[in-house]
């Protein structure tokens, strides 16, 4: 089978039998490309390419492609590409394809990835700095404590709608990566400033957070997507606030789950419920947030231990 037509039937796999997002098949889809791109380049019709014929020195040299084409590529992101070949090819091995085995693509070893949290004084400093009297500085102040208290991805509050959640039992339900759905919870103070923000709202708009510098006379004509905040305005929009609370770190959407997370385990959390709670498929991505319990666990071998 040819590399276009079994690209294609992947796509197809990925959503119907793997459940996958939107996001991550058009990820795949996108370095799939890419792939296809690199052949071209080698003078090797995409089109026409077998999939037999692929062995380890032309997968290889797709990822010297990647450096090649941008030096500046993290390890990360080349690993992505790699791992997505991988999976192409196990798929092609499903349907009783003779090629490369995936197993014999090896990823570039990362260093330990780097957590940034706030402390306490920080956060404080952080979500003293809007000033509640507009409903804008309240719309901000209410999605940093929102994300803060429920842990939820930048992509995960931006799909918000208001009759999403219940402000009443303060716990509502979200649809994470891979499409699984989750239970996060909102603080107290969280929920009372989405209800103060919400209270002052005077639109028919269903998104839980929107816009607000519309005019009057357009709103009865402007779609709801039209108004819901995107990924780039909350992250702007943390990073602004962080920098008026003369935060040094390089602060984001992320940064708060980052901070949720180590706070708990400060707190002497269970990491198998920090691990549900933040949607990790994996232990191991929640165990990077373990590095916080070394002081902790200090104190108390000092205290026992004598």
């Amino acid at each position: 089978m040819n590399l276009k037509d079994l690209h294609l039937k992947f796509l197809d796999y990925l959503e119907v039998i793997q459940n996958k997002s939107q996001k991550t098949i058009e990820q795949y889809d996108r370095h799939l490309n890419k792939f296809a791109e690199y052949l071209e380049e080698k003078n090797i019709d995409s089109y026409k390419f077998n999939l037999e014929k692929l062995d380890l020195d032309l997968a290889e040299g797709f990822r010297s492609h990647l450096y090649k084409e941008n030096p500046n590529i993290s390890i990360k992101t080349a690993n992505a590409y790699m791992i997505t070949l991988r999976a192409f090819l196990k798929y092609a091995n499903k349907k009783g394809i003779k090629t490369l085995s995936p197993s014999s693509i090896d990823l570039i070893k990362a260093d330990p990835r780097h957590i940034e949290f706030l402390t306490k004084e920080e956060l404080d400093r952080l979500f003293s700095t809007p000033d509640t009297k507009k409903i804008t500085w309240l719309r901000d102040l209410a999605i940093m404590e929102c994300i803060y208290s429920t842990w939820l991805r930048i992509s995960e509050l931006t799909a918000l709608n208001i009759d999403d959640i219940n402000l009443k039992r303060k716990e509502f339900a979200v649809r994470g990566k891979g499409r699984k759905v989750r239970v996060v919870f909102l603080t107290n103070h969280a929920a009372k400033l989405i209800e103060n923000y919400l209270e002052k709202r005077t639109d028919h708009f269903k998104p839980l957070f929107i816009r607000h510098n519309l005019k009057l006379e357009n709103l009865a004509s402007i779609d709801d997507e039209k108004v819901r905040l995107t990924r780039f305005f909350i992250t702007r929009m943390i990073k602004d606030y962080a920098k008026k609370a003369f935060i040094l770190k390089n602060v984001s959407a992320h940064t708060l789950r980052h901070s949720f997370a180590t706070t708990l385990l400060n707190n002497w959390a269970d990491i198998r419920s920090i691990q549900e709670m933040l949607g990790h498929s994996s232990i191991t991505t929640t165990q990077v947030y373990t590095h916080v319990t070394n002081p902790k666990l200090r104190e108390t071998h000092k205290k026992f231990m004598k």
